[in-house]
């Protein structure tokens, strides 16, 4: 049975196009698909691999192998590899990337993969430029070699080109780095046999495999097929010299432990249960502001907001509702704001960010300035009146509850709970879930620590009590 899709059809394509590939002619992808395609077949995993893609023109790989498939973002393909081998041991994973991929934003991600060392196969596809985005300079790219962002030659000011196979090679993890060809038929054997064997040592558990192949781009190099060819054997063998640069295969890995998906052994490890938790609420506060409600808490670095943002849903969910919290570290978190995004619903939340919340909680000037002109009519503002002393004007309608929560906290001997002091005017002043919902949350988030559990129930109250006054 072979590896590849029986049948291609191309998009919206029509006529000759719709079964045509997505890569240009002369192109040595097609090539290196062709030979991951015979090495699976010929290692009889097709059931068993997956194969990842990132963005480029790697990304179409899906298109043509009919194995597992996963598109990863720009750079990201061997983090995705390692969360797939480690989810199924027996699986055959494959990280199929190209040199903007691979070498620049993703180069993070391969150093610590490599370095990491589990049985993964790496197929690195060079053709020294970003072929899908416009022909830019790519880190791979030779000194002198013209691109559309480097027009009279790359130079030593832009860097020099990044041997990615010796720095794989030097790594004490990696079991097995070559370097091949395309541009005759004798280098096309190699890169087969290659491409075979970083499967292979995968298949025996060995270890990290890596091949590099050289390839040909002649549309960015304005080439014909035949002279591409030639300008790769001529021009990149200098800089990218062929051949193994470590085998090593050393003792393997031995048999990897198979994770559990069971849900009570799920629960387990992130130390939960499969009994329910109490419910407190008598159903979705719909009276406030429909069936979905956004919630967005900012301040400083430091003033809690996240930590209030995640117990907010907490709280939901233990309820049986439908919630979402997605934390935003911006540069300006010191000092200036960051922030959190709350949904919850009483169905299914379909949007989780906030960019008009129906509450805004606020832990200094900045955030209150910046977010709350988005507070939709009819709205509520919890702002710490310890930090703000003079709220700006609000949209017409936008109720402003102002609690000195740093205060109250620094009365309790614990600045820190200043957050949960916002809760507790939070609850105070919407009504949104009742105060025991909150209590329940911080107690399990607390895991049991009874002299913080006293201490931020106290917070909570407090904070509560101020909105009356």
């Amino acid at each position: 049975m072979s590896a590849f899709y029986g049948r291609f059809e191309r998009g919206h394509a029509q006529g000759l196009r719709l079964q045509s590939t997505h890569y240009c002619p002369g192109c040595g992808h097609g090539l290196v698909h062709k030979y991951l395609a015979d090495a699976i077949e010929a290692l009889g995993v097709q059931d068993r691999t997956v194969a990842i893609s990132p963005v480029g023109c790697a990304v179409f790989l899906y298109h043509y192998l009919d194995v597992g498939n996963t598109q990863a973002a720009h750079g990201r393909a061997p983090a995705v590899a390692i969360g797939h081998k480690l989810a199924n041991p027996e699986s055959v994973v494959v990280s199929y990337q190209g040199d903007g991929d691979l070498a620049s934003i993703g180069l993070g991600e391969i150093m610590h993969s490599a370095s990491l060392g589990i049985p993964l196969s790496v197929v690195f596809v060079n053709n020294a430029v970003y072929g899908m985005t416009g022909g830019q300079l790519a880190p791979t790219t030779l000194l002198g070699q013209r691109t559309a962002t480097s027009p009279r030659g790359r130079d030593a000011h832009m860097g020099r080109p990044l041997r990615m196979a010796e720095l794989i090679a030097q790594l004490e993890a990696p079991v097995y780095v070559e370097r091949v060809a395309l541009f005759d038929a004798k280098q096309r054997v190699r890169a087969a046999k290659a491409i075979e064997k970083a499967l292979r040592l995968q298949v025996e558990n060995v270890g990290f495999s890596f091949v590099e192949v050289l390839t040909e781009c002649p549309t960015h190099l304005g080439l014909t097929p035949q002279e591409a060819e030639r300008w790769v054997k001529e021009q990149m063998l200098p800089a990218f010299p062929l051949g193994v640069k470590k085998d090593a295969p050393g003792e393997g890995w031995g048999r990897f432990p198979t994770p559990s998906f069971e849900p009570g052994a799920v629960l387990t490890a992130i130390g939960a249960t499969e009994e329910p938790p109490r419910r407190h609420a008598s159903g979705f506060p719909r009276a406030l502001f429909g069936p979905e409600i956004g919630v967005k808490l900012a301040g400083a670095g430091g003033d809690g907001a996240q930590t209030a943002a995640l117990l907010l849903a907490r709280a939901a969910v233990n309820e049986g509702f439908d919630a979402t919290h997605i934390p935003s570290y911006g540069p300006e978190s010191r000092g200036g704001t960051s922030y959190a995004d709350v949904r919850l619903a009483d169905g299914e939340v379909l949007s989780p960010d906030v960019p008009a919340p129906h509450v805004l909680v606020a832990f200094n000037a900045p955030s209150l300035a910046k977010f709350g002109p988005a507070v939709v009519a009819g709205g509520v503002v919890v702002y710490d009146s310890a930090v703000v002393r003079e709220p700006p004007a609000l949209p017409r309608g936008v109720r402003a509850v102002g609690v000195p929560c740093a205060e109250i906290a620094l009365a309790l001997g614990q600045p820190r709970v200043k957050n949960t002091v916002a809760l507790g005017a939070l609850q105070a002043a919407t009504g949104i879930f009742p105060e025991a919902t909150f209590l329940a949350a911080l107690e399990h988030a607390l895991h049991g620590k009874r002299h913080l559990v006293t201490v931020n129930e106290e917070a909570f109250r407090r904070g509560a009590r101020a909105v009356g006054r």
